[in-house]
């Protein structure tokens, strides 16, 4: 009997050092987008916007906002707005500021699970992302699999990068919400 309580005893204690251990961790670590390499601010594949990922509302996601456009008219002088957008009351959004990025959870293999929205076509697809470099970032927009996908690479905006498009409403600080 001596031998079992001894032995208990001691996988007990061991059992609290683990869990202290394991807490420091998660205290160190912190939320799982604390230090993604995904985050921050990048430009498109084709140069003409700004999207700064960050963590989403609730720490664990990630989410995507534009930030800076090229141009922030039309060819009209039109200031742009979400037009393409299939639902009617969210044609009217600025496209600065817009959330096209939401809802994307860490894997094994960057960052998935979520959804990013096409302002130019008014779609909105599933979507991955992993950072290539220090300076790239690979986005892989699909419909339910894979395999009929488009990549495209992102690069990281340069650290002087300060310019910002003006928000009309707050759209930028607001949080990613499904289109």
């Amino acid at each position: 009997m001596q031998f079992f309580t001894r032995f208990a005893g001691h996988r007990a204690k061991r059992f609290a050092i683990w869990t202290v251990y394991a807490m420091g961790i998660t205290l160190v670590a912190g939320p799982a987008a604390a230090q993604a390499p995904e985050m921050g601010l990048w430009i498109d594949h084709d140069g003409k916007g700004a999207i700064e990922i960050k963590p989403c509302a609730n720490g664990q996601t990630l989410c995507g906002n534009i930030v800076w456009l090229k141009s922030q008219v039309n060819d009209r002088g039109e200031p742009l707005f979400d037009r393409r957008n299939p639902n009617e009351g969210m044609r009217t959004r600025p496209i600065c500021g817009l959330p096209v990025i939401g809802n994307l959870s860490r894997t094994p293999d960057g960052w998935d699970g979520g959804w990013i929205y096409s302002p130019e076509e008014g779609t909105q697809y599933d979507v991955h992302i992993k950072a290539a470099a220090q300076d790239r970032l690979v986005v892989t927009g699909y419909k339910g699999i894979k395999l009929f996908s488009k990549t495209f690479t992102w690069t990281r905006a340069p650290e002087e990068f300060t310019q910002r498009c003006e928000v009309q409403g707050g759209g930028a600080g607001q949080q990613a919400s499904t289109p």
